[in-house]
């Protein structure tokens, strides 16, 4: 199943989030790509702060039309264009559901792993993966089909760390090298006996030098021929069952061909 779901209400002001998603829905110009709509409810710095979380109601609500379009279709596969990561709950806790020690590579500079009352931005994007591990806000467990494990995430480009998240990464034994090696990462997801991926890409992963039209640009990330030869061995190696590129923030159609690669790597 391919989503187009341009959440931005996770990362507060979702500068260009939203345009940025529809830019790359526009360059792969499929149309089996669904589009789940977003809520409504005022949002950004007029939105409402609840259990810590900015905008909880709006990302809770359009969260919950993104769950019942998955369990009405029951896909084996899912493939998405966002958006802030705060969405990956959905698709992630489905397909931990469906796949049993599901692999979850985290391309991104951020842990993502935050609990609500440990983050000074309250913006869900930094809160995904704390969430599905069912560690997060208990409102948010009905949003879940699903909890996963520390021993399921695998970081690839991580750098930018609150010190709450490395508390929880060292805490979990979680996957997080200071440099990515493909074999090293093939070897640990096989000692795990892991047969199913879920390659999250958040664009920030990588060094903006070589792709810098990202929500956030952090200095020292991986470069786009490293993401490319990464996901080209995961596939190689594993049955990726699912994926999502997220938070390109472009406008501009051929400011996406530095990382054209990448997109048609997971989205087609």
């Amino acid at each position: 199943m391919k989503i187009y779901f341009p959440q931005w209400q996770g990362s507060g002001t979702g500068t260009n989030i939203e345009p940025g998603a529809k830019t790359i829905l526009d360059y792969l110009d499929d149309p089996e790509f669904l589009a789940i709509p977003l809520s409504t409810i005022i949002a950004s710095e007029k939105g409402e702060k609840r259990y810590n979380i900015n905008n909880y109601d709006a990302i809770t609500e359009q969260l919950t039309r993104f769950k019942k379009a998955l369990v009405t279709s029951n896909p084996s596969t899912i493939k998405t264009i966002g958006g802030d990561c705060g969405l990956e709950i959905v698709p992630v806790s489905y397909l931990n559901q469906k796949y049993p020690n599901l692999g979850i590579i985290w391309f991104d500079a951020h842990a993502d792993i935050n609990r609500p009352c440990d983050s000074a931005s309250c913006n869900f994007l930094g809160m995904p993966l704390r969430t599905l591990l069912g560690e997060g806000e208990k409102g948010m467990d009905t949003l879940l089909l699903s909890t996963i494990k520390a021993s399921q995430i695998h970081y690839v480009g991580l750098r930018d760390i609150d010190a709450t998240e490395q508390t929880r990464i060292d805490e979990g034994n979680i996957y997080a090298p200071k440099k990515m090696n493909n074999l090293e990462m093939v070897k640990t997801l096989k000692e795990k006996e892991i047969i199913h991926l879920y390659l999250h890409f958040d664009f920030d992963c990588l060094e903006p030098s070589d792709y810098d039209k990202t929500y956030y640009q952090v200095p020292n990330g991986i470069t786009i021929q490293e993401a490319e030869e990464c996901i080209t061995t995961l596939k190689n190696e594993f049955q990726v069952v699912g994926g999502s590129v997220l938070e390109s923030v472009t406008i501009k159609k051929e400011e996406l061909r530095p990382i054209t690669g990448i997109i048609n790597l997971l989205m087609k």
